[in-house]
């Protein structure tokens, strides 16, 4: 089973997905953690979103591989990789129908009023969440970048509310 785990900056994406991880024994793939480990350090600061979007881009291609080794082994995915537009979502539910795996969304909808009181908390905690601040700048862009579900996307999926 995929996991695609959906929600704005600042829903709980990676918290949830631990507790998902507890429940069915998954494995997470977290694109914070990727972005940070393998890109930030190489970032400038003239490189901006199409520099972002180019290399989660390619470290999906290679989640994608490592998902079909999990369905293999009869292992949940749990992907934690922001799909805050449908069209992104959409890759992830071609690539499942075209293997035959099972996906399941799961929508955290989350006030923005939450979200920003958490992402400022995370900023000056830096505990185990943390990957990287996210400015306010960056916050107010995400809130016009991101797509809610529909509700045609939604249709067996499970949504999470305050």
């Amino acid at each position: 089973m995929i996991n695609l785990i959906v929600g704005n900056t600042g829903s709980g994406k990676t918290t949830y997905s631990a507790e998902l991880k507890e429940k069915n024994n998954g494995i997470i793939f977290s694109i914070d953690k990727w972005n940070k480990t393998l890109f930030l350090t190489d970032k400038k600061p003239t490189d901006g979103l199409e520099w972002f979007l180019e290399r989660i881009d390619r470290a999906e291609e290679m989640i994608m591989e490592l998902v079909k080794q999990l369905e293999n082994a009869k292992t949940d995915s749990i992907l934690d990789l922001g799909l805050s537009k449908f069209e992104h979502r959409e890759k992830f539910r071609k690539f499942a129908e075209s293997k035959g795996y099972e996906l399941k969304i799961h929508f955290l909808d989350i006030s923005k009023e939450t979200r920003l009181k958490r992402v400022m908390k995370r900023n000056s905690e830096k505990g185990e969440t943390f990957e990287f601040e996210v400015s306010q700048e960056n916050f107010d862009f995400m809130e016009n970048w991101f797509e809610k579900p529909n509700e045609k996307e939604m249709k067996d999926g499970i949504t999470i509310a305050e």
